[in-house]
């Protein structure tokens, strides 16, 4: 059973056609077409069947793909662990939220080029949604992301997560509003300000809402926690704000009566990739660094 062909089976799964996959590959509609077909007959199984102009996966072909998710992450893992034993060399693509790259990657970085130059560490910005996209796409080695316990992220079966810290959250309201424990309910009839990138944080306020009783007017959609500062100083609304965040003046971030919220930080890698030397020792000092983290918003 040739592995490349179990990949375009998996990746039919994943994007839904056979053109789609041809695209993805650079190959013909027909190639991935005459594939499919050679492991349907190594396997024995039908695989795919009609569904109108298009073809969707048979029970028999969801089963293979989701052994395929084991079983080439198992090759991967067999490849880049062929030589445990050298030194950590390679260019290490990272890419995760601001506050995780500040808090949980940077730290770190001085030493690691100290005691491992050979290691070249690409520093980029996403969210967990675009993260975990581009592990899925192999165009990231780790992304550092995060959920909320409210909205657990759903990162799929090509990856797999290490918990590395987490932070409550609460609400951030004008510095002349009650001191908290605060009953959410009193701002029913506010503006909300949410995260203009990451629909977890909306999502987030609309289930503690609910919880509450009514359904949230959100206003504005914002990137910034700074920003969201400015917007709650100058009234025009209230925000889920990091519970430990200094903030600035105008500004005071209260716990929600009855109710929590926690950010959760992980790493993020595709499975079967961990073992890869460069990305083992990264993985090794971000989780034997948990205790030790301060974070910085």
């Amino acid at each position: 059973m040739e592995t490349r062909r179990l990949h375009l089976l998996l990746e039919l799964s994943r994007l839904g056609s056979m053109g789609a996959v041809a695209d993805t590959h650079g190959l013909t509609t027909s190639t991935v077409s005459q594939q499919i077909a050679a492991l349907s007959k190594e396997t024995g199984a039908q695989l795919i069947e009609p569904d109108g102009r298009r073809v969707r996966l048979t029970p028999a072909g969801r089963r293979l793909a989701d052994h395929a998710v084991t079983i080439l992450a198992a090759v991967d893992g067999a490849r880049l662990d062929l030589d445990p034993d050298a030194e950590p060399s390679g260019t290490l693509r990272v890419g995760g939220f601001a506050t995780g790259i500040r808090t949980s990657l940077l730290p770190l970085l001085a030493d690691l080029n100290r005691t491992h130059p050979g290691i070249d560490v690409v520093l980029s910005e996403y969210e967990p949604s675009e993260a975990f996209a581009l592990l899925n796409d192999d165009e990231l080695d780790l992304a550092l992301t995060y959920d909320y316990d409210l909205v657990p992220a759903a990162p799929g079966a090509l990856l797999e997560t290490v918990p590395l810290w987490s932070t409550p959250w609460a609400l951030g309201v004008p510095d002349d509003a009650p001191d908290g424990p605060i009953d959410i309910a009193m701002y029913a009839e506010t503006p909300w300000i949410v995260n203009s990138r990451n629909t977890a944080d909306e999502i987030a306020v609309r289930t503690l809402a609910s919880l509450a009783g009514f359904t949230p007017r959100i206003a504005h959609a914002i990137d910034s926690l700074d920003l969201v500062e400015d917007l709650i100083t100058a009234g025009y609304g209230v925000g889920l704000l990091p519970a430990q965040r200094p903030t600035r003046e105008g500004v005071k971030v209260v716990p929600l009566a009855g109710r929590t919220l926690v950010l959760r930080a992980y790493a993020v890698t595709r499975r079967g990739r961990s073992t890869w030397s460069p990305l083992r020792l990264l993985l090794d000092q971000l989780t034997s660094a948990e205790s030790d983290i301060t974070l910085r918003w």
